[in-house]
């Protein structure tokens, strides 16, 4: 195994990279390092299982409290169930590298980074994600990069690029973006109600800083005589495929083209489709039929390629006619409605919000400050005296299953709700009430955080909290075919699910 060191420099701050040292048997790995703060990166690929409609990504980030000279409390005196703030760092990691995959590819991937030493100075989530991008070429796994990310604060009028801790709680905006060669992948920010123009600079500023971290990477592939490749496609039997087009293409139209078809209603119909048009059409042909041995050889090819087509039909809907699946325009809200005080006033403050079929339950308790939550983790901050937790059950889109413990998606939201209300809240020394807002998902069907928002800010106003501006959220959507693009208000699934964004923004009316 080749051992190779290398830096770069933003501003005076190096992030150096060293390969070849530790994890020889992983796919690839990397330890990233910045001041004092070192995260080891590994990336592995196992292959598929049979069965597999999706991409079995896993990206978990391990913290061990050794790495800032640390002993963990508890009776076993180890590392126990991940704070919340390792789940975010996941999910970090996770949304800018799963859509440079190939769609098709079905392997086993897992994605591990491991915080070896902290100097509570440099924060370790940006390194772990470039990380993740040098471990996964380094692997030969097929991936659309390289692929970077840097976080970009901003200190009175200047940007900074990778702020300490102090400059980012000092600073107006905490900005994370990541990018590819080809543009912004994901953008993650809290910002203390800047203009517009501002946060796009911000972007345009990280952009840049990405745009060279991705530079080293390909030298350092190089270096190591890695050729960044994508392997090909897997071939889709054209006879299957032009099939199920003559079939369903007519009726998938029709069905898209029923504004007044609610979601279950969709599903119901474009389910019915495929399996009166498709499946059970297939199932009646002789056995050495091309058709049905193309179908059998996968389980998942002919829903794969019903989908496909179903995704194509309503983005070019969108793109040719200027009309969504429900009859809107492409910057029309779905209708609000809201109520305050909806729970017993033994409930210190609730609201119940309404966007299209989305709906969901907000309640608000105040404590005193004992009740706030003291956290044990790499993160310099000891306390929370804002908590923001989300829930999700099955019932809010139709289906069963046990109920568990809240799991990354619901910390994620619960989070992403929570970093938009922040700075509306009044100081310690104005309020000095411990705050838990929990949002209660009681029926989905896109932009649920954001419903989460609305919901939660007039729960605190009618628990008496005196937040300095209501603050509101949408889900922006983005349809791109070629040159041409459609950008979507207030997604709802099927958009979120066959388009190309999911941009989640909360503000106040400054």
């Amino acid at each position: 195994m080749v051992e190779l060191n290398k830096s770069i420099s933003f501003d005076g701050r190096d992030i150096r990279l060293q390969v070849g040292l530790l994890a020889p048997q992983a796919g690839g790995s990397v330890l990233i390092q910045s001041g004092d703060t070192a995260v080891l990166v590994t990336a592995t690929r196992s292959a598929s299982r049979e069965g597999i409609d999706f991409l079995p990504l896993l990206v978990d980030y391990e913290e061990r409290l050794y790495a800032a000279g640390r002993i963990p409390g508890g009776f076993l005196r180890r590392e126990g169930r991940p704070p919340e703030k390792v789940t975010l760092i996941s999910r970090l990691i996770d949304r800018p590298l799963r859509p440079l995959f190939p769609s098709w590819l079905r392997d086993d991937i897992q994605i591990v980074a491991t915080t070896l030493s902290m100097d509570e100075q440099v924060p370790p989530d940006v390194l772990a994600v470039t990380g993740a991008s040098i471990a996964v070429l380094q692997a030969g796994i097929p991936f659309y990069g390289p692929m970077a990310a840097v976080r970009v604060g901003l200190v009175g009028d200047d940007f900074i690029i990778n702020p300490t801790y102090r400059e980012i709680e000092a600073g107006d905006l905490d900005l994370v973006v990541a990018g590819s060669p080809d543009g912004v992948i994901m953008v993650e920010a809290g910002a203390n109600q800047l203009p517009e123009q501002d946060i796009i600079e911000a972007i345009d500023f990280g952009y840049e800083a990405v745009q060279e971290l991705i530079t080293a990477q390909r030298e350092l592939m190089e270096e190591l005589g890695i050729n960044i490749t994508v392997e090909e496609q897997p071939e889709v039997p054209s006879v299957l495929e032009e099939f199920i087009r003559d079939r369903a293409l007519a009726q998938i139209k029709q069905v898209l083209s029923q504004f007044d078809l609610d979601k279950p209603s969709r599903d119901q119909a474009l389910d019915e489709i495929q399996e009166k048009e498709i499946t059970a059409v297939i199932a009646q042909m002789p056995e050495n039929d091309p058709l049905r041995v193309a179908a059998e050889a996968n389980s998942q090819t002919v829903p794969s390629l019903f989908k496909s087509l179903t995704k194509k039909l309503m983005r070019s809907q969108i793109v040719e006619e200027g009309v969504r699946v429900d009859g809107r325009k492409l910057d029309e809200v779905r209708p609000i409605s809201s109520r305050v005080g909806l729970l017993p006033r033994r409930v210190h403050g609730s609201a119940l919000f309404n966007r299209g079929l989305t709906q969901v339950l907000s309640t608000a308790t105040l404590g005193t400050p004992g009740d706030a939550q003291v956290l044990d983790d790499l993160n310099p901050e000891e306390e929370k005296r804002y908590l923001h937790h989300y829930n999700f059950p099955p019932f809010s889109v139709g289906e069963t299953k046990p109920l568990r413990s809240p799991g990354r998606r619901e910390v994620g939201h619960g989070a992403l709700a929570e970093r938009a209300i922040v700075p509306v809240l009044p100081p310690k020394e104005e309020f000095p009430y411990v705050i838990r807002v929990v949002s209660e998902v009681l029926s989905s069907n896109g932009s649920t955080s954001m419903g989460s928002v609305c919901g939660s800010t007039l729960a605190l106003m009618d628990a008496g909290v005196p937040i300095t501006k209501p603050v509101s959220g949408a889900a922006m959507g983005l349809i791109k075919e070629g040159d041409e693009f459609r950008i979507l208000t207030d997604i709802q699934g099927i958009e979120d699910f066959l388009g190309d964004m999911d941009f989640k923004v909360a503000g106040t009316d400054t």
